[in-house]
């Protein structure tokens, strides 16, 4: 006897809708807000970090980790929207 019906989803089938305005607006604004947030979080990890430890390096690690971070990001979604273009 055959097992229960499985239901896949289809996770490509939102791909051929178009986007309003206001949804490209806020992903627009998330992206402004990406790099600067990541940096300082990254900063501020360091910041506490140097604080409790005594040291005085750690925050410029932290502050370049959270720009690469940043950066990494920012990239990923531009290539997801470039590959949402072409199709």
């Amino acid at each position: 006897m055959a097992g229960p019906k499985r239901w896949r989803h289809n996770y490509n089938e939102g791909m051929g809708r178009k986007r309003t305005s206001a949804a490209a607006f806020a992903e627009y604004t998330s992206l402004a807000l990406l790099l600067p947030c990541s940096t300082f979080v990254g900063y501020a990890i360091g910041y506490f970090l140097d604080k409790r430890f005594g040291t005085t390096w750690l925050s410029v690690l932290f502050l370049i980790l959270g720009s690469v971070a940043g950066f990494v990001s920012l990239i990923r979604q531009i290539m997801r929207d470039s590959n949402n273009g072409a199709s």
